[in-house]
């Protein structure tokens, strides 16, 4: 079909109109990019786009991502325009509560968002990771004759975008793996918040993605209609084997004359003129306008997109009564098997065995890998170390897009974006890994995670001072605390193998948010002072009673990890007296059900001690007020695990201490 400009011209003009009038109306937001990239919104949601409003999540559609989440009303704007559930008077409602037009664009709140998106650079991760999915799922089920995966995905990203590291992650591990279904299109206005960009980079864009294996083009004006639907054509149909970059040179806040092109247009500066600025973009009085033969434009455009959508759902079912094996597989997808089948398919661990929690969870890896056959697993270049390789798969690469094992290089937080992105798409599940101290570089994408409830696994190694001589900038005491903060994120630290059995079966069967699980690099004993399958139930429900008291309660201790083998061996000097309650996930213990906490930690038993070879803090909720914490509450020393656990005072006889002194 012809670009009809005149028509999409008048709607650039009207989107500008509705985000203005949406940003006065509750005096916040940012104008900048919904007025400076309204042209290209004309191109993608009235021309290119291939997607279908009323079928928003249909496997094969263009995934378009808005980087730059603070400029959320030019996403809300097309939307709307383009037919998708969201109505004008949510487009009025733009950030207000429960409507669905937050300040930033969230996933699972607004029909036609593909990813949570407000830190800047997360969307270009999330991008990748949406085309690495795209790429998987055309090895895996595409078959001669019947193509039902060859959707592009494109992204809007601005300056803020582009400075941020986790985008050059992103990009790196993108070019070197040639996502050529990959289109970043870079809203280059030459403006940050604070001030003109030049202020803060000066580096030649197109050469720098050049040099990183990225096909190029540059629009001198990024408002010219024709020139951004040549340019985007242009990258779809690249057969180059590289990710597509469009620089569209914009003016940010174009439309408002007395802010467009400078810092001031960024931010809902420019409402205030907003009045001026409809009558100069040609609009009449009313304001959230849209004009009828605007409307038209997109109802005929949506009943193209969805005779478009019939016809590869006709191919679809083609695919699928021929390949009914692939359509079995496809169908699985998002589902996750109950944790119970799960450990009925993982062996028993020998009762002598002496294993670290991550050689433990390379076992424990292999038979859910079998079960799960759209699981991946990829590490920050330390498969070596984080022991998560597949061992019955291959890599991924540019000569195997079916291959589930993936190598990120020492991009954790680029990992972390991409991970997000796979499970945005929601047909394969994710796990990556890193050593537990680099969670701090991974940090945002997780935090995302939790609030967009990705079922995304992280296996995190090295998860205490019994690293040892790495010493303390490789010891995390105050990780696992930091990590247990964020709202909706399981952290799960096992004790011992048969825990972290348990802990790799509760991560899979989480649907509703993401997991971390904190293994250990030294070894520890089998705790079998409780059968293995309680021991493995008992992760799942948070904590459970390790060793029960044969004598009247007088002591609780609790523990998590490598520190509960202490636990154990302090409650053998204690006496009978003594419970030792394994605490391996705060979260899922906090879910059970009152009278089961109360059980395992019931009020009247007031001596209670913690240990954890990791800041204290958090510990007091369960030992309460009257309780003791051994822990660390300063950073690690570099010495051999043992040594560096006796030296901080993690040990058995430091609980016994404590317990005595209640």
């Amino acid at each position: 079909m012809k670009l009809q400009t005149d028509i999409l011209a008048q709607a650039s003009a009207q989107a500008r109109g509705l985000a203005i009038d949406a940003v006065h109306k509750c005096s916040s937001g940012h104008l900048g990019l919904p007025l400076g990239a309204a042209e290209i919104g004309a191109v993608l949601y009235g021309h290119v786009l291939v997607h279908n409003p009323d079928e928003p999540r249909w496997l094969n559609r263009d995934r378009f991502v808005l980087s730059a989440g603070h400029g959320s009303m030019f996403l809300y704007t097309w939307l709307h325009l383009s037919g998708y559930d969201l109505s004008l008077d949510e487009v009025k409602n733009f950030r207000v509560l429960h409507s669905k037009t937050p300040g930033h664009p969230e996933f699972h709140e607004t029909s036609g968002v593909e990813c949570t998106t407000g830190p800047l650079g997360q969307g270009i991760g999330n991008s990748v990771g949406l085309a690495m999915s795209g790429q998987m799922a055309a090895a895996r089920f595409n078959a001669p004759g019947h193509e039902i995966f060859n959707h592009h995905v494109i992204c809007l990203a601005g300056d803020g975008c582009m400075q941020e590291g986790v985008a050059m992650e992103a990009v790196e591990f993108a070019g070197h793996q040639g996502f050529d279904n990959l289109i970043l299109i870079y809203d280059s206005n030459d403006v940050t918040l604070d001030a003109m960009a030049d202020k803060t980079q000066s580096e030649n864009t197109a050469a720098r993605f050049k040099s990183m294996n990225w096909d190029v083009q540059t629009l001198a004006d990024g408002h010219d209609l024709a020139a951004i639907l040549k340019a985007v054509n242009k990258a779809k149909k690249a057969k180059t084997g590289k990710p597509q970059l469009i620089i569209a040179k914009t003016v940010i806040g174009k439309g408002i004359p007395e802010v467009a092109g400078t810092s001031k247009g960024h931010g809902e500066g420019g409402a205030k003129f907003a009045d001026a600025a409809r009558k100069g973009l040609g609009l009449p009085a009313e304001h959230f306008y849209v004009s009828e033969p605007v409307r038209a434009y997109f109802a005929d455009h949506k009943k193209r997109l969805k005779r478009a959508h019939g016809k590869w759902k006709k191919a679809f079912a083609a695919w699928r009564q021929a390949h009914p094996d692939k359509a079995a597989l496809l169908d699985g997808a998002g589902q996750a098997p109950s944790a119970a089948h799960l450990l009925g398919k993982i062996p028993l661990f020998p009762a002598d065995a002496k294993l670290a929690t991550r050689a433990a969870g390379k076992d424990v890896l292999q038979p859910i890998a079998a079960e799960v056959p759209l699981l991946i697993s990829g590490s920050a270049d330390l498969h070596g170390s984080t022991l998560n390789y597949i061992a019955a798969d291959k890599d991924f690469d540019k000569t195997n897009r079916a291959g589930r094992n993936l190598r990120y290089g020492i991009r954790e937080h680029g990992m972390a974006a991409i991970n997000n992105g796979v499970a945005y798409d929601g047909i394969f599940r994710t796990s990556c890994a890193t050593f537990l101290v680099f969670a701090d570089y991974s940090r945002p994408a997780m935090r995302i995670a939790a609030l967009s409830k990705l079922p995304v696994v992280y296996i995190y190694t090295h998860d205490s001072v019994g690293v040892g001589e790495d010493g303390p900038t490789h010891q995390p005491v105050e990780t696992v605390s930091g990590l247990r903060v964020i709202p909706n994120l399981d952290v799960i630290r096992p004790a011992d193998p048969e825990e972290t059995a348990g802990a790799f079966a509760a991560a899979m069967e989480r649907t509703d948010g993401p997991t971390l699980l904190s293994l250990s690099r030294q070894a520890v004993p089998m705790l079998n002072e409780c059968p293995p399958h309680e021991r493995r139930a008992g992760v799942l429900k948070g904590g459970y009673i390790l060793i029960q008291e044969t004598a009247p309660l007088t002591h609780i201790l609790l523990a998590s990890g490598s520190e509960v083998q202490l636990a154990a061996a302090a409650a053998k000097t204690l006496g009978a007296g003594a419970r030792v309650v394994s605490m391996p996930s705060f979260f899922r213990f906090d879910r059970q059900p009152a009278d089961y906490r109360n059980a395992i930690l019931p009020a009247s038993c007031r001596k209670r001690v913690a240990i954890e070879a990791g800041v204290s803090a958090l510990w007091y909720k369960y030992a309460g007020l009257d309780g003791r914490v051994v822990g660390i509450d300063r950073f690690g020393l570099s010495a051999p695990g043992p040594i560096a656990m006796k030296e901080l005072g993690i040990t058995a006889e430091a609980v016994v201490v404590a317990a005595k002194s209640l």
